[in-house]
């Protein structure tokens, strides 16, 4: 059960019947039913249900609907700790996306915001706070209305439920809700949140290895086999975990380079030309191809890209009446941006617009440079950095 951000995605509007059955909006948030839930349920039924008709063979085949309302419980106790999660990021201003409930129990997905650690604290704790208190609601019942037969056993399987959801939610590793404390610790103490990102994930590594040791490996050691159905437990969940706390070290780490990310350091050189210029004025104005040429329409504004090459290869004497639209390509609609934008705006800005190439413009709306959507996803990333070097190490 985690809370995640859109990484700058514009809000993807309504939800897709390919990504779940939309169960509707609570407090206006949407919250969908993967197919993958489906999954879990079947999973659940199959492994309690004979467990539940062997402690109560009064029960018969009605076992395994019982195990199947387990599994509806289950879904409700997590639909809570998410709702838990949106309702005190709606107390902040953190626009919630939606919720989806899956294979893994599920998450809560907020648009852009503006965090803070103490208030990533709260947000994060709200779910698995949300669970302690149905657990306790459910211990009163259970100590008071003095339950028997199916009943009884759906409300202890409520409470243990949610008091294990709640205790494993605060065990401090991402993707787990208490990774958030170690994030935000960290995150305080040095000022950079993607060095408690990364900090926290790197936690949740250890949870892995840690539950990896006391389900599996101590009960190697002391001769015994481990229980099949927990194997597959401790399997399933710990990949799931291993992957979770994989992705915050990668987003930690592209994070962490987002303030080195800027149109006007990224830029190629440019200059803009007017849609009705020839290439013989391209050849003047880049006589080796560089800088890059940008077409500008009568509004100025950048509409197209001149190839290089394709102007090049112009034989000199048709240079002059040869338009240089005809060596050149669209750009994408208002595919410009301007030379300060730098940072998470500069990101925002560009997953809105089409194309893979843009024009740099200045506060004048005269074109500076052009950059290319290769340039930045080198730049946050470093893979294209770390290949160049690991190539000249070879060469040497």
């Amino acid at each position: 059960m985690t809370e995640s951000a859109s990484n700058g995605q514009p809000p993807q509007g309504p939800v897709s019947r390919r990504e779940g059955i939309p169960l509707g909006r609570i407090a206006g948030i949407p919250v969908v039913l993967a197919y993958s839930w489906f999954i879990i349920a079947g999973f659940t039924v199959i492994v309690y249900g004979p467990v539940l008709q062997q402690n109560n063979p009064s029960l018969g085949l009605g076992a395994y609907y019982v195990a199947f309302a387990y599994a509806v419980l289950l879904l409700i106790s997590v639909l809570v700790h998410e709702l838990a999660h949106a309702l005190t990021a709606k107390t902040y201003g953190w626009p919630t996306e939606k919720i989806v409930l899956n294979l893994w129990g599920g998450h809560t997905q907020f648009e852009n915001f503006t965090a803070t650690p103490g208030r990533s604290v709260l947000v994060a704790l709200a779910g698995p706070a949300a669970n302690f208190v149905l657990a306790g609601g459910a211990w009163l019942v259970i100590a008071t209305a003095g339950l028997t037969g199916v009943p009884d056993i759906l409300t202890n399987i409520f409470m243990w439920a949610n008091l294990l959801i709640g205790i494993f939610n605060v065990l401090p590793g991402l993707p787990l809700d208490g990774g958030r404390l170690v994030e935000s610790a960290v995150w305080k103490a040095t000022g950079s949140q993607a060095k408690g990102t990364v900090a926290a994930g790197w936690a949740g590594r250890i949870i892995v290895v840690a539950l990896g040791i006391w389900f599996v490996a101590l009960p190697l050691l002391r001769g015994t086999s481990p229980d099949v159905s927990l194997l597959l437990i401790t399997v399933l969940v710990g990949g799931f975990l291993w992957m979770g706390a994989s992705a915050s070290i990668q987003q930690g780490r592209l994070r962490s380079r987002l303030p080195l990310i800027s149109a006007a350091g990224l830029a190629e050189p440019a200059v803009g030309i007017s849609g009705s210029a020839t290439v013989a004025d391209v050849l003047r104005l880049a006589p080796a191809g560089s800088p890059a040429v940008i077409l500008c329409g009568p509004d100025g504004r950048p509409q197209g890209l001149v190839d290089a090459s394709a102007a090049a290869a112009v034989p000199a004497a048709a240079t002059a009446t040869t338009a240089v639209t005809a060596v050149s390509y669209a750009l994408g609609a208002g595919a410009y941006v301007p030379e300060w934008s730098k940072g998470q705006e500069l990101i925002q800005y560009l997953a809105q617009l089409d194309g893979h190439d843009y024009a740099v413009v200045d506060h004048n709306g005269k074109v500076t440079g052009l950059l290319r959507q290769s340039t930045v996803v080198t730049a946050i990333t470093g893979k294209g950095i770390r290949d160049n070097n690991r190539r000249q190490a070879q060469n040497r």
